[in-house]
């Protein structure tokens, strides 16, 4: 339809709402910008938090790297043979330290002796527990030219003085089983300090626990531990394991699990040391929860006989 070119435009005036001074908009606009620069202000200090957080977690994280690195310079270099004496040993910290340790030592031309320890939780401060108990561990008595061995229940009660005499804080305190090996007539002495039970692996025996006790170490002076004696032979394999290996095969995260812990030693009972300790890392590698261990875990191993029982 034609329209007239001529007619009047309508007055739109009324459809275009009412503009605030340019005082006011002006105002605004400066408003506007103050709290843009303080956002600003605000992301700035806030990436110079996470630079300096991120630059201490990394020192944190070398410092770290560095004792495990230290730590780790403190147990055997290698695992130690003596004539038909083999050993073997697994240690996985939970972290980047661990709160575990073991160590293998000739003391003197017929004896070997061989602990593991466990200082409570896992961590730096369980790390440094460790390093205590290492130079703390007195196994022999030396006097002008000659010297005494020191049966495995008297070096843990002076272990127990030495730690119980640092007044240390309240809850510190570790376990351990220590023994003394005669190379000559295969006769093991031990002593425990609230360690889980040692295991012995007889030829197609059940895994059978060596029953020795005593007390935690760190909590009181003066505590007595019993040195007990057990005859072995060609064949046989005493295990030493801390707590953290029983609750690696327990299903409940909380509490250990001793019976399956055997049942799958029983499963790998005619495995030489080295081929018993790759195989329960192969199969702590398949459990649940492996990438992210709720305990430290130390296995070592003593074998007596051929190189296929060792």
């Amino acid at each position: 339809m034609p329209t007239d070119a001529t007619a009047p435009l309508p007055d739109l005036s009324r459809l275009i709402p009412d503009l605030p001074p340019v005082e006011v908009i002006e105002q605004q606009l400066d408003a506007v910008e103050r709290e843009m620069t303080s956002l600003r202000e605000e992301v700035e200090q806030l990436r110079k938090r996470d630079r300096t957080v991120n630059f201490h977690m990394q020192r944190i994280d070398e410092e770290l790297r560095m004792a495990a690195r230290l730590q780790q310079d403190f147990l055997p270099k290698s695992m130690p043979r003596f004539g038909t004496v083999g050993f073997n040993a697994l240690w996985r910290p939970a972290g980047y330290v661990s709160g575990d340790i073991y160590d293998i030592f000739r003391l003197d031309e017929n004896h070997v002796g061989f602990y593991i320890a466990d200082a409570v939780g896992h961590g730096v401060p369980a790390a440094l527990l460790t390093m205590f108990i290492k130079h703390s561990l007195v196994t022999k008595e030396i006097s002008n030219q000659t010297y005494r061995l020191l049966d495995p229940g008297e070096t843990l009660a002076r272990l127990n003085d030495a730690l119980a005499g640092q007044n240390l804080a309240t809850g510190t305190f570790c376990t351990a089983c220590y023994a003394v090996l005669d190379l000559q007539t295969q006769v093991m002495e031990l002593a425990s300090a609230g360690h889980p039970t040692p295991m012995l692996l007889r030829g197609d025996d059940p895994p059978r626990p060596i029953p020795v006790e005593g007390s935690l170490l760190g909590i009181f002076e003066g505590e007595q531990y019993r040195t007990r004696t057990i005859q072995l032979g060609a064949g046989d394999r005493v295990l030493l394991y801390t707590d953290g290996v029983e609750v690696a095969f327990s299903p409940d995260s909380e509490t250990a699990d001793p019976y399956r812990f055997s049942e799958e030693l029983f499963k790998r009972r005619h495995l030489s040391g080295e081929a018993l300790i790759y195989e329960i890392a192969r199969h702590l590698d398949f459990e649940v929860g492996s990438l992210n261990p709720r305990d430290d875990l130390t296995l070592l191993v003593m074998g007596i006989g051929g190189e296929e029982t060792v």
